[in-house]
């Protein structure tokens, strides 16, 4: 039996996981806050991880294009107990990831832009 394009998005968000131990739990969300794929743990909850992705990327969008910036690629947020780091998937989606406060950012960005390419096909 085939798989669905969501199980396969799934999969991949797995993968990512499992090749970078630092990040804890990732997300696909649509740019209007949906969710479309995630590999969360129990404790989180989906549909809020979606807005505030989806407003975050918004406004990271908003103040890029103000700023003379161009196009925006990322948004990371760094807080006390690790980041949430939001990775652009073509125009209609953003890749969210969480990782730990100790994670080796530069490993995570090459990860996650690798996944982008992967899931860029799926979507």
């Amino acid at each position: 039996m085939n798989k669905s394009r969501t199980q396969l998005m799934v999969d991949r968000l797995r993968e990512l996981q499992a090749s970078s131990p630092d990040i804890e739990a990732s997300a696909i969300v649509s740019v209007d806050g949906l969710s479309i794929a995630s590999a969360l743990p129990q404790n989180v909850e989906e549909d809020r991880v979606s807005a505030m992705s989806a407003a975050m990327l918004s406004l990271g969008d908003r103040i890029a294009a103000e700023l003379g910036r161009g196009t925006l690629n990322q948004v990371y947020i760094k807080g006390e107990n690790g980041f949430v780091i939001l990775t652009d998937i073509g125009e209609e989606a953003v890749l969210t990831a969480l990782a730990r406060k100790d994670a080796k950012l530069g490993l995570i960005f090459l990860d996650m832009r690798r996944a982008v390419e992967d899931l860029q096909k799926l979507i």
